[in-house]
């Protein structure tokens, strides 16, 4: 009897055992499957970002192996999305995507490549703007400031002031139209993607006036031709000399603003010069932004306060020509680019005065330093009564 006990007790266990074996080999449920794999199962999350290798592409599907129970999918709208990106891809080759849903009614993760995508063409045109490449974009619409662009999926933007002088006035004709241009700035964070036309059709000429750039110098002296007349100034292409250049010289372009282009009150800019105009100008600074010279007219000569005080010593008369007529009293020129005043407390209410009138004065008081001179009016009639 005890042996029979003996052999039957072994084979309980064995079953058992077996039984154990089963469950822990082939799980039945969810729980069991994660149990089983521990730490090493991947629950992706809607939203987060994950790493996959590419296990198969179509013409309208995606499927990543990302480690998790199921394998990822892009599909539909998706992947037309980020097509352009796809078609750059391999199998196997391991990429990012977006968790869409970490489920749907089948089971499947569904990814987004949008994201890679836009990545992917920031980094182009990061590229090209590195290692200088010409790209070719399509004009899609015109604002004041210049010309959107399209490159790709992407948009943006060509300044008027970065095409050259051969669609100067002709940018609204560029709609439609393909151009080839050089990207100047790409900023992912500030959505700022900004192109050069310039920079490809005048590339030999701004080659020359980097070239100039570096040889001028603030404080010097140079010849330029007037290109540009605006309210607030006169815009200048400087002739700055090049050593070692084939050309010898290289054109820079500067502003000479209203208040540089005489010592005189200036009203307006093209009272004073006319586009064609050849001038000669001192440079006061260079604006390392934008690469333009800040330029004086104005300074080629002497300011005539720093000597006023010698030519016209208190005491002095002379005839001068009423420049403004104010409430508070006349400007009388005295020499370009200097105006006395006789105050309305010295004129009395018989007097008057017109713009362009000549007037006898004595000066008063003159201060250099403030550019003030003060004046009173020369009685040069008799008086009426006058015996």
């Amino acid at each position: 009897m005890a042996d029979k006990q003996n052999t039957t007790e072994p084979m309980v266990d064995t079953k058992v055992t077996d039984k154990k074996k089963d469950n822990t080999t082939n799980p039945k449920t969810m729980d069991e499957l994660m149990a089983l794999m521990g730490d090493t199962i991947i629950i992706p999350k809607k939203g987060e970002v994950i790493s996959g290798k590419i296990s198969a592409i179509d013409k309208k599907m995606m499927t990543l192996d990302i480690g998790a129970k199921t394998e990822g999918i892009v599909i539909e709208k998706e992947f037309d999305v980020a097509a352009d990106y796809i078609k750059e891809l391999k199998v196997g080759e391991e990429i990012e995507a977006v968790v869409l849903s970490p489920e749907n009614n089948r089971g499947q993760i569904l990814l987004s490549l949008k994201k890679a995508a836009v990545d992917s063409k920031w980094e182009y045109f990061e590229d090209a703007l590195e290692n200088s490449k010409v790209l070719e974009v399509k004009g899609v619409e015109i604002n004041k400031g210049g010309l959107i662009v399209e490159c790709g999926t992407m948009r943006g933007f060509v300044p008027s002031s970065q095409f050259g002088k051969q669609f100067m006035g002709k940018i609204k004709n560029l709609k439609g139209k393909t151009v080839l241009v050089l990207p100047i700035e790409v900023d992912k964070e500030k959505n700022r993607l900004i192109f050069s036309e310039r920079h490809v059709s005048e590339a030999k000429e701004l080659a020359q006036r980097d070239q100039a750039l570096e040889s001028v110098k603030t404080g010097e002296k140079y010849e330029g031709v007037v290109s540009g007349v605006m309210p607030f100034g006169l815009f200048v292409t400087v002739e700055v000399p090049v050593t070692g250049s084939e050309d010898k010289v290289g054109h820079v372009e500067g502003l000479i603003h209203i208040s540089e282009i005489s010592w005189e009150k200036v009203n307006n800019p093209k009272d004073y010069h006319k586009v064609g105009d050849r001038v000669n100008v001192k440079v006061l600074g260079i604006d390392d932004k934008t690469g333009k010279l800040n330029l004086s007219l104005k300074q080629m000569s002497d300011d005539p306060w720093e000597k006023i005080e010698e030519s016209y010593p208190v005491g002095t008369t002379f005839t001068g020509t009423v420049s403004r007529v104010e409430a508070f009293g006349i400007f009388v020129n005295v020499e370009p680019g200097v105006d006395g005043l006789i105050h309305a407390s010295k004129i009395t209410p018989d007097q008057t005065f017109k713009r362009g009138e000549e007037v006898t004065v004595s000066v008063e008081s003159v201060e250099p330093k403030q550019r003030r001179m003060s004046l009173s009016v020369v009685t040069t009639t008799v008086p009426v009564g006058y015996k």
